[in-house]
């Protein structure tokens, strides 16, 4: 199928947003600080200080994502227990999530109004002046991608090996760490090196949680554009971020072509916990996994519903400016999924048929998830003035950011079907375009629809394209909620929160629509998805 002409499409589009912008800020960057001055970044305390800590709390997530993920990961590998399918399927719901509102559970739960922030706040302990709200929202992010990848990775340690270290007198510890460490730790290396990027280049969540004293390069590069047109400094500064968040992009892109096809191995079979040290194990870390990847959702549910029976929550529900945003928001993200899924196929089948440069074609669908949606829209911003504002430059840079997680999965998909029924309908006389139809795309169905759900989800919760590209009367239920916060008093906050629970539901239901629960059950080990 992509062939010749068809693989011009998905290149295209990288080369013209993706590829382009970024020269275009290089020359920006390099026009505001030519040759040694392009180093003074590092000699500026207050942008030196942005950029180490941009570092260090994406690094910072990254350990205490490990830290918390690995034995999440071997408990949920190893035992057997009810609800265990519940556990696994709720695990990729913060994902599924736009940052808005997962900052807002944040809120709900530590702002000086929530739930634990406010007695803090009373006893003199502000949260809001320290980093831990920014973490904390990471780690609600991201913490689930290092337990799937773990319990994934788990899986695929040999029962064999393991059973052989025992009964040359290993400990289950030492036969963790000399048998099931070195088969684990690609995998995981593989979902911390995805973490970092998303913590590093987020904007969402830095721009609510951080604040003024610990905003990281992302909101200092949007408060140069946006508030004090320093285009040239905040070239710089995305430059950096793109030589940085590149080198992590990299390794991850080797390490996911390592794991593509993971041979056939016996796992260890699950058993359920025994005793009572093991069971308050199992409790101890469900317990973990509830406060940190559904808390702050719960907080959000329950404030929401609360502005709705007591406070002003139906009034917004019913104002105008709702119903366009929603309206908006529905159509930008239809849009862009169906572009989205077009380049997702196109892009996939293209690194299938490349041969010897289907790595690199592969790794090129990466490239969204270097670039960062700030980056994106500034660099689209100066390459293209004269579309800014204009429907097809959104949409496109919506597709832009939600088309690799389809590309993603139909790879995976791809990389584990067999040849022959392809070679079969070949050799019977059908077209390479007939072939994909009829036996290549049911094969990898169940996989387009996970990407799809993803992308969907991706494009409905996109925000930081939209402050840069939109139009005053394009808004959407992000730019809503970011103007509501922007208001004083509890009444503002009460309206973010039911926006917020609007778009959840929405991003939920696209989810639930693309990918049901019963069909993902069924279809799981058709295509994995490492991280």
């Amino acid at each position: 199928m992509a062939r010749g002409w068809l693989a011009v499409i998905p290149l295209t589009f990288l080369a013209l947003l993706a590829a382009a912008p970024v020269l275009r800020l290089l020359a920006e960057g390099w026009a505001a600080a030519p040759g040694t001055a392009f180093w003074s970044v590092w000699g500026d305390d207050f942008l030196r200080g942005r950029l180490l800590w941009s570092l260090a709390q994406a690094a910072i997530t990254c350990v205490l994502a490990l830290g918390l993920g690995l034995p999440l990961a071997w408990v949920l590998a190893r035992w057997e227990f009810a609800g265990r399918a519940l556990v696994l399927r709720l695990l990729m719901l913060p994902f599924v999530v736009p940052t808005l509102v997962a900052a807002l559970g944040v809120l709900a739960l530590w702002g000086p109004r929530g739930w634990f922030g406010a007695p803090l706040a009373q006893m003199g302990f502000d949260l809001t002046d320290t980093p831990w709200l920014l973490l904390y929202g990471n780690l609600f992010f991201n913490l689930c991608l290092v337990v799937r990848a773990g319990v994934d990775a788990l899986e695929q340690v040999s029962a064999t090996r393991v059973a052989a270290a025992r009964s040359l007198g290993a400990t289950p510890w030492r036969a963790f760490w000399r048998v099931e460490w070195p088969a684990v730790a690609p995998w995981l290396l593989s979902a911390l090196c995805l973490v970092f990027l998303y913590c590093f280049a987020g904007f969402g969540l830095a721009l609510i949680l951080g604040g003024q004293r610990w905003a990281t390069l992302e909101v200092e590069i949007y408060t140069l554009v946006a508030h004090e047109l320093a285009l040239g400094q905040a070239g710089v500064l995305a430059v950096w971020g793109l030589l940085l968040s590149g080198s992590v992009a990299l390794a991850y892109a080797v390490l996911e072509r390592r794991l593509a096809a993971p041979g056939s191995v016996r796992p260890l079979p699950r058993v359920r916990p025994a005793g009572g040290l093991q069971r308050l194990a199992l409790g101890l870390a469900l317990l973990t996994l509830a406060l940190v990847c559904l808390l702050p959702l719960l907080a959000i549910v329950l404030r929401a519903l609360q502005a709705l029976v007591w406070g002003q929550g139906l009034a917004v529900l019913a104002d105008p400016l709702t119903l366009t945003a929603l309206g908006n928001t529905l159509r930008f993200a239809g849009m862009a999924l169906v572009l989205a899924t077009v380049l997702g196929l196109l892009h996939a089948a293209t690194a299938r048929a490349a041969g010897a440069l289907g790595l690199a074609w592969r790794a090129a669908a990466y490239l969204p998830f270097v670039l960062s949606p700030i980056s994106v829209a500034f660099g689209l911003l100066l390459l293209y003035p004269d579309a800014v504002a204009t429907l097809p430059l959104l949409v496109a840079a919506y597709a832009l950011l939600a088309y690799p997680f389809v590309a993603r999965s139909i790879g995976a998909a791809l990389d584990q079907l067999p040849a022959h029924p392809a070679q079969v309908a070949a050799t019977l006389g059908a077209s390479p375009w007939r072939v994909w139809w009829r036996v290549t795309l049911p094969m990898v169905r169940p996989a387009l629809r996970r990407g799809m759900a993803f992308a969907a989800a991706t494009a409905l919760g996109e925000f930081a394209v939209s402050l840069f590209l939109s139009r005053p009367e394009w808004l959407t239920l992000t730019t809503l909620i970011h103007q509501r916060l922007g208001r004083p008093g509890a009444a503002s906050l009460d309206a973010a929160l039911v926006l917020a629970l609007l778009l959840m539901l929405l991003a939920l239901a696209a989810f639930l629509l693309i990918d049901p629960p019963a069909r993902r059950a069924r279809t799981h080990r058709t295509a994995p998805d490492h991280a």
